[in-house]
C-alpha cells in the first residue's frame, strides 16, 4: 500500500493540534482511520517529521557483536579448532 503524501499528512496533523477538532472527527473529514490520525500525531510528538516509516519490523541479530568476542577468543587461544 502506498503511504499517504506529506502534504495531507501535515494538514490532518495541523488539524488534531492546531484547530484543536478531536480526533475522531479529522479522520471522519479527511476520510482515513482513526489509528492514522493517531499514528501521525504521535510520530509528530516524538520524531518532530511527518516522513513514512520504513514498511515492515526492525530486525535483530544476536550477531551484531559477535565479531568482538570472536576476536578475544581467537586471541585468547590461537591454536583452537572448531571441534
Amino acid at each position: 500500500m502506498k503511504s499517504y503524501p506529506i502534504e495531507l499528512r501535515e494538514k490532518i496533523v495541523d488539524a488534531h493540534l492546531k484547530q484543536k477538532i478531536s480526533i475522531r472527527q479529522v479522520a471522519i473529514t479527511f476520510s482515513v482511520a482513526k489509528s492514522l490520525v493517531q499514528k501521525l500525531v504521535k510520530q509528530h510528538k516524538t520524531d518532530g517529521n511527518l516522513e513514512p516509516l520504513k514498511p515492515g519490523k526492525p530486525r535483530f541479530s544476536h550477531l551484531t557483536n559477535a565479531d568482538l568476542d570472536l576476536k578475544q577468543l581467537v586471541s585468547e587461544h590461537p591454536d583452537a579448532t572448531l571441534e
